[in-house]
């Protein structure tokens, strides 16, 4: 027994210490015998929903490099008559690189659906779900950098380390499946911020995502590592954790608050659970051969993003609550300075059909009603030319597009939109803090009651600035 307890005098400071874990399990007995239904994991992370919520999770498409706008979801007829020609206004005063000439588009644009919105030829598959779609043509950002540009995406922060959007989630909300993880994020790049476009910096450790693979590998190899244990049955191990798990409470309740300590308590009791849950929620072999033909798993193009796709569907209909898909190689990805018409080929026709394939299978499932699905990059493109052979374009946070589908949004709009040649933002423009409040009030949250206390001041995922597009919603 502590000695500080078992002495005849016990200090009020003493007691508050010893005593402190002891309140807080108060608290949270009291949140369980109330009418929310949350399991003790989820009561224990959850800020819960501020208003009803159009969305219960979200599937994010990250497409890593900036895919160009002008080239896929934003039509720019005037971009294609003045193609060569000089840009006619001035050129933000930061760029990345110097451009020359305006560069048209070498694909050309169709309108589809009922709401006749034009889609070039790259995506061809996306195109025909486009009356399911919101694209957000007027998204702009601040930094020119890969690196910047994707902390600022994915934690609203280009140059502080912040908690991820997928951390702020599953901190607000908590989790809707206690043996999985609440943010899973699927063959993520280590580049560019790395593990920091997915940490859950100085929120509870048990906020951050799970990586499962990396971009660099195929997606065969996104999995759990060591999830099942060959020597200890079941029985035995929950014999062992147990064991462990009240040693670490017993130091709790001596050290008094320990973050730390807390979340690997609560990782270890995640850990054990996945074991049952994970192999199902990875294991395609449950899959028909018409849904593994729909994602493109028989065709080497589309396999590998078509894997990812396919598992996000699956962490999804599991109540996993952020899920994010990366797009990325150490070679191509979507950033072409030069080689444009080849990269972007490529890369499209890597993605194209799986995503058109997720959409579908959400819709068919009835997930699609309460599941947002982001799609884009950490920027767009210049519509002017860079590299050799006017075949290439720089970065450009100035102006982009990236597209929603699902839950709480209107399928069919174009929402927004850049100037005559696609360079800036000049209509309801939404900046990134814009997209992450109006992502967390398709959520049921507000950004602006969404805080967390650190360092003598509250935090959120949009700091002082975002505003809710209330025009994009259903």
């Amino acid at each position: 027994m502590n000695n500080e307890i078992s002495s005849a005098v016990l200090s009020r400071r003493c007691l508050l210490r010893n005593s402190a874990v002891g309140f807080g399990y108060l608290a949270l007995q009291a949140m369980l015998s109330g009418p929310t239904g949350l399991s003790a994991a989820s009561a224990a992370s959850a800020t819960l929903s501020h208003f009803p919520a159009r969305a219960k999770r979200v599937i994010f498409l990250f497409m890593k490099g900036g895919p160009s706008h002008v080239d896929s979801f934003d039509y720019k007829p005037k971009l294609q008559q003045d193609d060569g020609k000089p840009f006619p206004f001035e050129k933000p005063r930061v760029q990345f690189a110097p451009t020359g000439n305006l560069l048209g588009s070498p694909w050309k644009f169709q309108q589809y659906g009922e709401s006749g919105v034009h889609v070039s030829e790259l995506f061809p598959h996306v195109a025909q779900h486009v009356d399911d779609i919101c694209f957000l043509n007027s998204v702009h950002g601040t930094n020119p950098s890969h690196g910047g540009a994707a902390l600022k995406l994915h934690t609203g922060s280009d140059n502080f380390i912040r908690p991820s959007m997928g951390s702020w989630v599953t901190y607000g909300l908590g989790t809707e499946n206690d043996n999985l993880p609440g943010f899973v994020t699927i063959c993520p790049t280590f580049a560019h911020g790395g593990a920091k476009n997915w940490d859950s910096a100085f929120l509870p450790a048990r906020f951050q995502g799970v990586p499962l693979g990396v971009a660099s590998q195929p997606s065969t190899k996104a999995e759990v590592k060591y999830i099942a244990n060959p020597q200890w049955n079941a029985k035995v191990q929950r014999m062992q954790l147990d064991l462990m798990q009240a040693m670490n409470q017993e130091h709790l309740a001596m050290s008094g608050p320990e973050s730390s300590l807390e979340a690997r308590i609560q990782a270890f009791e995640l850990a054990y659970q996945m074991q049952t849950e994970m192999p199902l929620a990875q294991n395609l072999a449950e899959e028909t051969p018409d849904t593994l033909e729909m994602y493109g798993l028989n065709d080497a193009m589309t396999e590998d993003f078509g894997r990812q796709c396919l598992l996000a569907r699956r962490f999804a209909e599991r109540g996993v609550r952020f899920i994010q898909v990366t797009h990325s190689d150490s070679k191509v990805q979507w950033d072409q300075h030069g080689d444009l018409k080849a990269g972007h080929t490529k890369n499209a026709a890597e993605v194209d059909k799986p995503i058109a394939a997720l959409l579908t299978d959400l819709k068919q499932r009835g997930l699609l009603e309460d599941t947002l699905v982001l799609w884009g990059g950490e920027f767009g493109r210049t519509p002017t030319c860079q590299g050799a052979g006017a075949d290439g374009r720089d970065h450009n946070p100035e102006g982009f597009t990236m597209w929603m589908a699902g839950a709480g949004v209107q399928g069919g709009l174009r929402y927004g939109a850049t100037d005559d040649y696609g360079y800036y933002a000049v209509e309801n423009k939404m900046h990134v803090h814009d997209l992450h409040a109006t992502l967390l009030h398709l959520l049921g949250m507000n950004h602006e009651q969404l805080t967390y206390k650190h360092a003598g001041r509250d935090f959120r995922l949009t700091d002082v600035h975002g505003q809710v597009h209330h025009q994009i919603l259903a």
